[in-house]
């Protein structure tokens, strides 16, 4: 019998994908994010214990996933870790599957050479739907999965008038093309320091300039999920403080000390050069505003 229920947000789990080259935060962002959503989280680590490093940042438990890296070894690590109650689940990283010792792209290799005569395009209908079973083991389950992987800058080759140019089109996830699709939000890595792009945001809450993946950031996530208003993100609040102690200066001293106050905003990292313009701008119009005017001249 066919059922119909009404749609309500708080039924859905989340599915986050955190791309980014080596040294950019993989692990430290996912495990700060589901601290921010709270819960039992585990970790099917595939890169040597490296997880261990960060049980500073949040309580949690391990999986040490070894080659091979078949997809039937994640999928059974994703049930097991279902089975033993856990609420979130960070698979760090889906790249091994695809691309590790004893993943996807090798198998294709041994299918083809023992069924196919070597010919890797009859290999993979034998992989896709392998590959297709490890998506959706994470797409289905009831845990919050939070997924990262390897990811390498892309390339192109342009012809400019005759001459050929590579040109950078930006970060690819090290895993088959079209994953990212797969998942509700994707947060590309973009450099040591934990900062991130959005190339899909299916929440609405994130967007603009690179953000920092913090704790405030599974929190944030955490309200959405629960079919409340997203709360507003951490550099949201201090633009806003920052805007209306501009706005509410009585001297220029005192500017002087807020502009040096957003520089240092900055370095750490808790704003971005973009935002620091739009505030200088503000400031130098809130000068202008404090210079009294000149005396009209006498007849």
């Amino acid at each position: 019998m066919v059922q119909i229920r009404k749609a309500r947000r708080s039924a859905t789990k989340l599915r986050l994908l955190l791309p980014g080259p080596s040294g950019s935060g993989k692990t430290w962002g996912a495990l700060s994010i589901a601290k921010g959503i709270g819960g039992r989280t585990v970790v099917i680590d595939t890169e040597e214990g490296s997880s261990d490093m960060y049980d500073h940042l949040h309580e949690f438990d391990v999986v040490d996933l070894k080659p091979p890296f078949t997809p039937e070894r994640y999928v059974e690590c994703i049930t097991a870790c279902e089975e033993a109650g856990y609420d979130i689940i960070i698979v760090d990283s889906i790249t091994h599957e695809w691309n590790g010792k004893g993943g996807c792209l090798e198998l294709v290799d041994e299918i083809a050479r023992a069924k196919f005569k070597g010919n890797t395009w009859s290999a993979y209908s034998e992989i896709t739907p392998r590959h297709r079973a490890f998506i959706d083991a994470m797409l289905r389950s009831r845990c919050h999965i939070i997924a990262t992987a390897r990811a390498k800058t892309e390339t192109a080759q342009v012809d400019e008038g005759g001459r050929k140019r590579v040109v950078k089109l930006g970060m690819a996830a090290e895993t088959r093309q079209g994953v990212e699709f797969e998942f509700d939000i994707v947060l590309d890595l973009v450099h040591d320091g934990h900062f991130a792009t959005v190339s899909k945001d299916r929440t609405g809450i994130f967007g603009g300039d690179p953000k920092p993946i913090t704790v405030e950031t599974g929190k944030r996530l955490a309200q959405w999920l629960a079919g409340g208003q997203a709360l507003p993100s951490p550099d949201e609040t201090l633009i806003a403080s920052v805007t209306q102690t501009i706005d509410s200066a009585g001297n220029a001293e005192f500017l002087d000390r807020v502009a040096a106050r957003i520089d240092a905003l900055v370095d750490a990292g808790r704003i971005t050069s973009v935002q620091q313009r739009e505030l200088t701008a503000r400031i130098d119009l809130k000068r202008e505003q404090l210079v009294p005017a000149e005396p009209a001249a006498a007849n």
